[in-house]
């Protein structure tokens, strides 16, 4: 069996201790809340300090990348809490030249903030989230946090996919 170890330029890095969400939380939204950050951070961490070209060269053949998921996730954290239109959703996927690893990062985190300032208010989840003009019914909010934890989740084992194929580090 090949490991990274065996490949010729990959640094194998020692696998970070996973730590998730609380056990415990005051009620529902807090819980989908913990799990939602939880995830958040995962995905950040991996992305942070990839150096460039590596950051945005696609890892499969599909082109996905761990500077376009994060790209992706910020635009789909702002349609489902912020209720702002995504035009083109597969250009979410794809970071433009001017885009960097920090502005994005950077960009992700201030929505994380925004969205959680949202969620905050969100005292009864069986009411609509927020929808841009235009679109089809609202979801609940309780979908909204359950697919914002899917969405996240799915994209965090692709940058673990990732970012292994890249240095070696695996874990969170």
């Amino acid at each position: 069996m090949v490991t990274t170890a065996d490949i010729p330029g990959r640094r194998t890095r020692r696998r970070v201790k996973d730590v998730g969400p609380a056990w415990t939380g005051a009620d529902e939204a807090a819980t989908l809340r913990g799990f939602l950050d939880y995830l958040r951070t995962s995905i950040a961490g991996k992305v942070a300090d990839v150096p460039e070209p590596q950051v945005r060269t696609g890892g499969v053949p599909s082109g996905t990348n761990l500077l376009g998921l994060i790209k992706h996730l910020t635009r789909v954290e702002r349609f489902c809490f912020l209720a702002e239109p995504i035009t083109n959703m597969r250009r979410t996927m794809q970071p433009t030249r001017q885009e960097t690893l920090d502005g994005l990062l950077a960009d992700y985190r201030r929505t994380i903030e925004q969205a959680n300032d949202v969620i905050e208010t969100w005292t009864d989840l069986t009411l609509d989230a927020p929808r841009p003009p235009g679109r089809s019914l609202p979801p609940s909010r309780r979908w909204v946090l359950v697919h914002m934890i899917e969405e996240t989740a799915r994209h965090a084992g692709h940058a673990d996919i990732l970012r292994e194929q890249i240095d070696g580090s695996t874990g969170r």
